[in-house]
């Protein structure tokens, strides 16, 4: 069963220099590939301190033994993306990496930068709901999963979409339930066009996303000179179907690969997109509206604040839309600059920030239309310092 595991694990394996020869023979390949694709399980969280499924101390093994919760996890919202992670960040950056394909749920993958036409997450995403009616997505810096308290099945999160109302569902695919249609079309598309699939620390017992490396691994595929290659500690059954097999942690793997291609794997940094709104109406142009709000970088709104407020003015704004309304006349205000103290979730301790709004006269419209301006904030959680850019 996709969600057992037998109560004594089988044994881990670890090779040794053949890692190296292995890793050469891969980043070669990644180099010369014209459509390379990566493959993604629990095993490439496992050194951020979230457990897997089939290990010696994962999920479905713990539960097999009657030890259920002993084992020590780390809270997917403070997790820090792996060297994996990373890599693969750099990968797509480079144009070397088409797309990920990904059984995991913990969010990580979005969070360390890989973007949303380049990954298709099967299984869901903790962190992501949808409208039930519109289709509308949100990615909140929360766990937005249902409690499931009647049933498994029952996907509401209690919260309803901004835009139409609708009721907002988990994006959590559980046991018995179809994976999401788009993203697994989308996957299996690359699949078919990928030269090269590197499926990293995943048992590829889960149907049916097992479908996408073994679509690469087919004898007709690997004629037209596809190869898939399997990088875990366990064996898996498509096991038969890799032209390159590594007994290896990824990390290990992936480090080894990106200095065979002389590439840096950069240093985790938590990127938000910030819209601030201005809007200005009433007969004398006296009223004014400030929203502040969160996006993606393909506009999907972002739930990464608590509060917003704006310098001398009374109101915190604690919930969102973050809207201040305040009044005066644009003859004494245009050019001044609107201080807003910005506090956030804190889920890697970042401080609260100050950003300086400059309206500069062409930030105000007469009309009642809202100016946006985009601001790019990126934190640091090695020293706990932001740094932000303004994008008009």
């Amino acid at each position: 069963m996709a969600n057992t595991a037998p109560i004594i694990a089988e044994e881990e394996r670890h090779e040794g220099d053949t890692v190296e020869e292995k890793a050469e023979i891969l980043a070669d390949r990644i180099r010369n590939s014209k459509h390379f694709i990566v493959f993604t399980g629990a095993g490439i969280s496992t050194s951020a301190g979230i457990p897997d499924f089939r290990g010696p101390e994962g999920i479905w093994t713990l539960r097999a033994q009657g030890r259920q919760g002993i084992s020590k996890t780390t809270d997917t919202l403070q997790a820090i993306p792996t060297p994996t992670h990373m890599a693969l960040v750099e990968l797509q950056n480079r144009g070397l990496l088409k797309y990920v394909v990904s059984q995991n749920c913990d969010g990580l993958h979005r969070r360390s930068g890989i973007l949303p036409d380049h990954i298709s997450e099967l299984h869901g995403n903790s962190n992501r709901e949808y409208c039930r009616d519109c289709g509308k997505e949100y990615i909140r810096d929360f766990r937005a999963v249902a409690t499931y308290e009647v049933t498994v099945h029952d996907h509401r999160t209690g919260r309803n979409c901004a835009l139409c109302g609708g009721v907002l569902l988990d994006s959590i695919v559980n046991f018995g339930e179809q994976l999401p249609a788009d993203p697994f079309k989308r996957a299996r598309a690359h699949a078919k066009k990928a030269d090269l699939c590197l499926a990293l620390g995943s048992s590829l017992t889960v149907t049916p996303a097992n479908e996408i490396p073994e679509a690469v691994g087919q004898p007709l595929a690997r004629r037209a000179g596809a190869m898939l290659a399997i990088c875990n500690l366990q064996s898996t059954p498509l096991d038969d179907l890799a032209s390159l097999r590594v007994y290896a942690r990824t990390d290990e793997l992936m480090v080894r690969i990106m200095e065979k291609l002389a590439l840096p794997i950069p240093a985790f940094v938590l990127r938000r997109r910030l819209i601030v709104e201005l809007a200005t109406s009433g007969a004398a142009s006296d009223r004014h509206e400030l929203r502040v709000l969160g996006v993606d970088v393909d506009d999907t709104p972002v739930t990464f604040l608590q509060s917003v407020k704006l310098e001398h003015n009374r109101r915190v704004a604690r919930q969102e839309p973050f809207t201040i309304n305040f009044r005066g006349s644009l003859d004494e205000v245009v050019g001044m600059q609107l201080k807003l103290e910005l506090q956030f979730m804190g889920h890697y301790g970042e401080p609260n920030l100050e950003i300086i709004h400059d309206w500069s006269g062409a930030g105000v419209s007469s009309t009642g239309e809202a100016i946006r301006t985009l601001y790019l904030l990126e934190y640091n959680p090695q020293n706990w310092e932001w740094k932000t850019a303004k994008q008009n």
